[in-house]
């Protein structure tokens, strides 16, 4: 018999699985009712029922060895499906651990929730020293999009339904959802609970412009003599892939695409002016940022920027515009609202003839592009990041349907630009705020998503951050095919400690290191490769596998360099000054 607020007063009184159920079923209920078919996570006291729950109900539960990897992975889904990423952890340390990839979600606008069990509040609050007592709520809301606490069962569905708004409405992001364990350990009845269980009803509803915005910018960019499009990340989760790309070829504006949005249209079409940034940057007159943020990845529209220049932002968040530089006609809706209502617009603002600005540009490419071929030229072994590349560019290129993930520091920056794409969405990385330890997480949250190809292409000091996850891909068979780019540090392997006590200096790893042992061991295959040759082979056999492996790709120790910009506090100028 319930209680006036449906939860049974005496927890030691089991529910009878006839007639009842608890808190951790309801959840589950909850989310399948709300089309969750994923969730990714690390169980433990109190979430462990909460997984078996979620296979009972018939949603995936993919545990991994770390949370923060888990998050990763829930962030990728999230980006890739326009679906929430569920990430569940544990409390307290649990909590803390999948935090970060909750709060990178939010910078990154990736929809996310993170669920995490929680000590009882009157202990917590009263600072008793419960176990794993922490105010999770409270840490978590300067970091995340929203923050609720379910203190009582029968709210379950309620708080669930508030973070699904919270994670898909406006600006996507990572939402946390803090379940108490009175709350998980409740019991209901079933019939309650069948009365209380709900689908959210249009948790993303589509927004407009403002007609009299879609004008101001029209007009603007008719007066344009030079005009260009930023194609953001938010543009490549948008999925309007039609409609920008009606939209480029109606205007005839040429597009740079930021890493993420590499693909939209393919990186070679000849409006692409992927390969003259810094001409863009100081030439063009009229900008229009579509689904791009005026942030640090673009120099916050100052230094090379022309100065003069004028910009229209397509964005969901008003709040987003002004933020750098003065916006002269911001867009405010979604991003396929805004085009269809543009393109609508197009006939009675007729544009100047940009011919001669596009042909600019395409011979600006042409040298660029003549430079990078330089770079990827065979050198002397052993093998440096561009050797490595060659070979990884020609099997990618010839395989436009498996996604890349790519991190770390001259492997990362190196990479972007030496492999094209040609189809949306294949290529993920730390994006926004440049984190590192993404890798393992974001290949499986991608894998799961999409059931194609992954293929990672990370530093060895990134993978470091994430190695033990592969033991989740060879757990789960995932089509993925990891490379280690191994020069045995942190930027390279010369690094010295100026105190000279005999410890490695602080950017020095494992320049010998067989990093594909690490993926044998979890019964995948692993491959040490030496020349680009042997990585071509490894890589295309990788992929055809379709199971889990890993190639580490022996570098030369001295392949790479620093990315810092401070000169005078790079360790040789330390080394000289100290000596």
């Amino acid at each position: 018999m319930a209680t006036p607020n449906n939860t049974n007063p005496n927890p030691a009184a089991a529910p009878s699985p006839k007639t009842d159920l608890t808190g951790m079923h309801l959840l589950a209920n909850a989310l399948k009712e709300n089309g969750v078919e994923v969730v990714f996570g690390l169980v433990g006291i109190p979430v462990t029922e909460v997984a078996y729950c979620l296979q009972l109900v018939g949603i995936r539960f993919i545990g991994f060895r770390f949370e923060q990897q888990a998050g990763m992975a829930a962030a990728t889904y999230g980006y890739l499906t326009k679906k929430p990423g569920i990430l569940l952890t544990v409390s307290s340390m649990g909590f803390l651990n999948g935090l970060t990839a909750t709060t990178n979600a939010t910078v990154n606008c990736y929809p996310m929730i993170q669920i995490s069990g929680s000590s009882d509040r009157a202990a917590v609050d009263l600072e008793q020293g419960t176990y794993e007592g922490l105010d999770q709520l409270n840490i978590a809301k300067p970091l995340v999009k929203a923050a609720y606490r379910v203190n009582r069962t029968e709210d379950i569905p309620t708080g669930v339904a508030r973070a699904l708004r919270a994670a898909l409405s406006g600006r996507p992001g990572g939402v946390y959802l803090d379940m108490t364990v009175p709350a998980l350990g409740g019991i209901m009845s079933k019939e309650e609970a069948a009365k209380i269980t709900y689908k959210v009803v249009d948790p993303a509803p589509k927004q407009y412009p403002s007609q009299q915005a879609v004008d101001r910018a029209m007009e603007l960019l008719a007066t344009a003599k030079k005009p260009v499009i930023v194609l953001g990340k938010g543009a490549a989760y948008s999925q309007n892939d039609d409609l920008i790309k009606e939209w480029v070829e109606k205007t005839q504006i040429p597009y740079y695409p930021m890493s993420m949005a590499k693909g939209l249209l393919p990186d070679n079409h000849p409006l692409s002016a992927l390969s003259a940034r810094s001409m863009i940057m100081e030439q063009a007159d009229v900008v229009i940022l579509l689904g791009a943020r005026l942030n640090w990845l673009l120099s916050r529209g100052h230094g090379k920027w022309n100065p003069d220049n004028k910009y229209i932002q397509l964005d969901i968040d008003p709040e987003e515009i002004d933020c750098n530089r003065p916006i002269a006609a911001p867009v405010i809706g979604d991003i396929g609202a805004s085009l269809e209502m543009m393109l609508a617009a197009l006939p009675k603002y007729p544009l100047a003839d940009h011919s001669a600005w596009v042909k600019e540009i395409q011979e600006k490419s042409k040298e660029a592009n003549a430079w990078m071929q330089s770079k990827l030229a065979p050198s002397p072994e052993p093998m440096d990041h561009w050797d490595a590349l060659r070979a990884a560019k020609k099997v990618l290129e010839s395989h436009p349907d498996v996604l890349l993930v790519n991190e770390g520091a001259n492997t990362l920056d190196d990479c972007r630009d030496a492999i094209d794409f040609f189809q949306p969405r294949k290529r993920i990385d730390c994006a926004t705020w440049a984190i590192m330890g993404m890798g393992a997480g974001s290949a499986i949250g991608a894998a799961i998503a999409t059931g194609k190809p992954v293929v990672t292409i990370q530093g060895d000091s990134a993978f470091g951050f994430s190695g033990m996850d592969v033991a989740t891909m060879c757990r789960f068979k995932l089509p993925i095919t990891v490379c280690v780019f191994n020069n045995g540090g942190i930027y390279n392997n010369i690094g010295v400690n100026p105190s000279h006590n005999g410890d490695p200096a602080p950017t020095t790893l494992d320049l010998n290191a067989h990093y594909e042992k690490i993926m044998e061991a979890f019964g995948g295959k692993g491959t040490y490769v030496t020349t680009p040759e042997e990585y071509e082979a490894a890589l295309e056999a990788g992929i055809a596998s379709g199971e889990p492996n890993l190639i580490c790709v022996q570098l030369a120790g001295n392949a790479g360099k620093e990315s810092g910009h401070i000169g005078y506090l790079n360790p040789q100028t330390l080394i000289d000054f100290t000596v």
